[in-house]
């Protein structure tokens, strides 16, 4: 059986790697490399998009949640369908305004110090959801070759693969990996969820193998903690830089818009197939391993409930997912601090030739960042709601903004972000919180940094200019 799942992974890494060096070839420019030479149609966004945005968070963090919560872990994706309802009126105004990342669009909206700021922001968010793509992907390695992979060891391989081949094109090898990867993805989930679903028994085995709480609307959940869930991830769905870098890539504004529909359809199947694998794996597997460590009970799954060769197809599915979220969410920090610091600030008359050759360190500098990040983390679920809660209160609200508000301001924006980002960084140290009153003490950081950004935003704002008009023609219908 080993040998099966070597031979799955050898093919599809070399799949991975053969699109990686065909899309070198054809890398020239500083746009070639950022946003694919801004050529992306629609078929291809859909894919992209949808891969890049269901990665290790759902394979093993939503699966985790699933796993002990049942279908009332849905309220995690939930917060990505509404998300993307707003999205596909901002698609193709983001396509319009057609700059590389998303402190071009603060800078342009607000000042400079908003463009610095939120660069610091997304280091923090998107190297952090990184180190729980590897971590998971050392995880998978580790449960497909027990005897010879440490779950480190495994986030090693993965991170030196998606550092390699994140370098090598950029954009483009991204794109187009994404393509290859949420095509098997989604046709392995289809196939499998059903499998799955019968080996359980069906609905009556699910009912006598789980608790009733399993197929509640809350769960184990109060409505607080569910909004918990779905609040981070609604956020930063709408602020998302990946996806806007995305829609920056698209051939035409109507490319854009259509790429939406498409992306609205496949996340509210392939998550809904996600949450139902783990749900009936936690029917098949509730104790042993899988109890122990529950967010591997997919990968777990699919190596002890499925027919040999359709688990391995499962497997292969989940590595080649987690190299796609890790590839998109490393490469797009890289391109802030190519196009936000070093082309902004240090080096603004660089040749194309040395902005590719600095833009692939950074990529090799901040993928060992987040493998540092991996190998310490505890645990994903808990490392998810930190990076999207960082990303989501300090940058999501200007966004929005940018979009849809004449009297936000500037120094609005820079209060904001800077209030999102101390509280939710602050919001980790056990002395700050203990200042707290219990109640609140206890929650996660997602509503208290969300109050603070919001308040900072409208507070400053009613007191400083109101923004210039050509500020907000760029950013209109």
């Amino acid at each position: 059986m080993s040998q099966l799942y070597v031979a799955v992974l050898a093919v599809i890494v070399v799949a991975l790697l053969a699109v990686a060096l065909y899309r070198t070839s054809q890398v020239k420019t500083k746009a070639d490399y950022l946003v694919a030479g801004r050529s992306l149609p629609a078929v291809v966004l859909v894919l992209t998009l949808l891969t890049s945005w269901i990665g290790a968070g759902s394979l093993f963090a939503g699966a985790e949640n699933a796993y002990k919560n049942g279908f009332a872990a849905l309220w995690q994706p939930a917060g990505g369908w509404l998300g993307l309802l707003l999205i596909y009126f901002i698609a193709p105004r983001a396509r319009k305004f057609a700059q590389f990342t998303l402190p071009d669009l603060l800078e342009a909206r607000y000042n400079q110090t908003a463009r610095v700021l939120g660069t610091i922001a997304i280091l923090f968010a998107y190297v952090g959801i990184t180190s729980y793509q590897f971590k998971g992907g050392g995880n998978v390695l580790h449960l497909i070759f027990p005897d010879t992979v440490t779950p480190e060891l495994g986030a090693y391989m993965i991170a030196a693969f998606v550092i390699v081949t994140t370098a090598l094109a950029g954009m483009s090898s991204v794109a187009y990996m994404d393509v290859a990867i949420g095509s098997l993805v989604t046709a392995i989930c289809i196939i499998a969820t059903p499998m799955l679903f019968f080996k359980a028994g069906g609905w009556a085995g699910l009912h006598a193998a789980l608790p009733p709480s399993h197929f509640q609307v809350l769960g184990n959940l109060t409505l607080v903690r569910a909004l918990e869930f779905m609040v981070p991830v609604l956020l930063l769905m709408l602020g998302n830089q990946v996806m806007y870098q995305k829609f920056f890539s698209a051939r035409s504004e109507r490319d854009a818009r259509i790429s939406v529909v498409g992306w609205i359809l496949g996340t509210l199947l392939l998550e809904t197939l996600i949450v139902a694998i783990a749900v009936f794996g936690s029917a098949l597997y509730p104790t042993g391993e899988a109890a122990r460590q529950p967010y591997e009970i997919i990968p777990y799954t699919a190596r002890h409930g499925l027919p040999a060769f359709m688990g391995a197809l499962l497997l292969g599915a989940v590595f080649a997912k987690v190299i796609s979220t890790a590839s998109n969410y490393l490469f797009s920090p890289a391109t802030n601090l190519i196009n936000d610091v070093f082309v902004r600030y240090i080096a603004p008359q660089a040749s194309n030739k040395r902005v590719l050759i600095v833009s692939r360190l950074a990529v090799v500098l901040l993928g060992c960042w987040a493998l540092y990040q991996a190998i310490y983390a505890q645990s994903i679920l808990q490392k998810m709601l930190w990076a999207y809660t960082i990303y989501s209160a300090a940058l999501t609200p200007v966004v929005l903004a940018a979009f849809f508000s004449k009297r936000v301001t500037a120094w609005g924006a820079v209060a904001a972000i800077a209030s999102g980002t101390v509280v939710t960084l602050a919001w980790d140290i056990q002395a700050v919180r203990d200042r707290f009153p219990h109640i609140l003490a206890a929650r996660d950081a997602i509503f208290p940094a969300l109050f603070a950004a919001i308040i900072a935003m409208v507070v400053v704002s009613l007191f400083t200019p109101k923004p210039a008009p050509e500020q907000l023609a760029q950013f209109a219908d």
